[in-house]
């Protein structure tokens, strides 16, 4: 359905050749092969999109909700129509596990679901005679053209995050995606396009960071949403904030699993290996430190190494792997290079994923499960986020101690806790300070009805992605106080 060498913007429903003369490379990262070449626009192709978007809004604004969500319903029905195929486009260009891309495309179109509520979810509330024969009321109206600047490890969920509510709410789309992860936005596009969804309610602008300035700086876009790391996440939010934008901005993340002497010890030990490298660790839920308590720590570092050791590395198209290789060889080498550092401030390796090769696929980024013990909270590897297939082990006397030292990370996006008391659960997700919490779940990920949150430097900003929180960040609250005095109503 679109030119693997060739990746265009989709603006005012067409397609358009970005007016950049620089191109970075789009690599399969199993096979290091060259399967497109991102454009590396500027503020002249994020112009264009903002004017197609700023000319049909007047419009689009007008198009009641109910109208509005048959476009979404559609392009549900085209999703699950098209859901091998886009599984297999995530597989490719992103390297995860095609049952870890299908899992992906599912979670997208959950929050296509949601956004089909829109009618419900975007109504205001009023209240009769506030005072003597005066009405007030609040009502919900779309900020204008939004935008959204997206990474590589989610290429379909995390568009979705943000455009289903944007464009339900009213508001014009412009999308950015990971120049690294094209192709199934791509895919989206179409499918989008065949919806009938007028031209110009939702476009896309390929490039770097120059194309990312040109949405920050852009006067006519309104609202800004980003998933990243860090300090690219305070980049946007400091700059957008300076124009008067509205601005979510997700970031890094250091998740830490606390494992109770009571847990059930197996159980424990697969969940917490599935989420430490599941999609080879690149996801900002996955699990990167586990805290064991007390005497927790013989018996979960062996059923921890035991289950790691058993992970199938390879290909994701291939049948019967279970983990995909890091996005770049850049970011295989930076993953080996903390690795290095854990193991020079002291940590053991009870599994060491450096240097591993896949066989067929020799130019593969791939690196297989790695597991530190003795990691110290003050080392460089226990305070960077890694993103990527390596658990770091650390020991705690008690779970007060345990959540100070949760207390004392700079990253709050989320943290577990694995027991079988409800008074030690009850503890952990009353003190622990992150904004997704798990209790024997190893990947506190929300459905889509209810927010993304993050706390600390894992988000900056007040509305989280998904949910309620959508409908409050796309829209503008309007109060209206009416009087209708009787004498003037006599005239008529």
């Amino acid at each position: 359905m679109f030119d693997t060498k060739r990746i265009d913007n989709y603006v005012n429903g067409e397609w358009h050749r970005s007016t950049a003369s620089e191109t970075i490379k789009v690599t399969n990262p199993a096979t290091g092969e060259t399967i497109a070449e991102t454009p590396l626009g500027g503020a002249r192709d994020v112009e264009l999109a903002v004017d197609a978007a700023s000319k049909v809004f007047p419009e689009w604004r007008r198009t009641p909700p109910e109208e509005r969500i048959q476009y979404l319903f559609r392009f549900k029905d085209l999703l699950e129509q098209h859901f091998e195929e886009l599984a297999r486009s995530i597989t490719t260009e992103n390297g995860k596990t095609l049952v870890e891309a299908k899992a992906e495309v599912r979670r997208s179109i959950e929050n296509v679901e949601v956004a089909c509520g829109i009618p419900s979810l975007m109504q205001g509330y009023n209240l009769e005679d506030v005072a003597r024969g005066i009405d007030e009321m609040m009502i919900r109206q779309p900020l204008g053209v939004v935008a959204a600047i997206t990474p590589f490890n989610f290429p379909v969920m995390v568009p979705l995050w943000f455009l289903p509510y944007a464009i339900a709410c009213g508001n014009c789309f412009i999308l950015k995606p990971s120049e690294r992860v094209p192709l199934s936005v791509q895919l989206i596009c179409q499918l989008l396009e065949k919806t009938g969804l007028p031209k110009g309610v939702f476009g896309t602008v390929n490039g770097g960071k120059e194309t990312v300035d040109g949405i920050l700086d852009h006067p006519a876009i309104r609202a800004i949403s980003f998933v990243g790391s860090t300090p690219v996440a305070r980049y946007i939010y400091t700059r957008s904030a300076e124009t008067g934008k509205r601005v979510q901005c997700q970031g890094g993340a250091k998740n830490f699993v606390v494992i109770m002497p009571d847990a059930d010890m197996e159980m424990t030990a697969q969940i917490v290996n599935d989420s430490a490298f599941g999609c080879a660790g690149q996801r900002c839920l996955a699990v990167s430190v586990a805290l064991t308590v007390a005497e927790a720590h013989s018996t979960f570092i062996e059923a921890a190494r035991e289950a790691a050791s058993s992970l199938r590395v390879g290909y994701g198209l291939d049948e019967g792997v279970q983990m995909g290789p890091v996005i770049t060889p850049e970011s295989r080498t930076r993953i080996e290079s903390l690795i290095d550092s854990g193991l020079a401030s002291g940590a053991t390796a009870l599994l060491d994923g450096r240097n591993a090769r896949v066989s067929k696929y020799e130019k593969g980024n791939f690196l297989n499960p790695t597991i530190l013990d003795g990691v110290t909270p003050d080392s460089q590897i226990g305070d960077t986020e890694i993103f990527g297939p390596v658990l770091s082990v650390m020991h705690s006397d008690d779970l007060d101690k345990a959540i100070e030292v949760l207390s004392k990370s700079r990253y709050g996006n989320a943290a577990s806790i694995f027991t079988s008391s409800g008074a030690a659960a009850r503890k952990f997700r009353y003190e622990a300070p992150a904004g997704n919490i798990g209790v024997n779940i190893g990947v506190a990920a929300p459905m889509a009805y209810f927010p993304f949150s993050g706390w600390k430097d894992s988000f900056l900003g007040v509305l989280h992605g998904q949910g309620r929180d959508a409908i409050e960040f796309y829209t503008d609250k309007k109060i209206v106080i009416e009087r209708w005095p009787r004498e003037w109503s006599r005239k008529f």
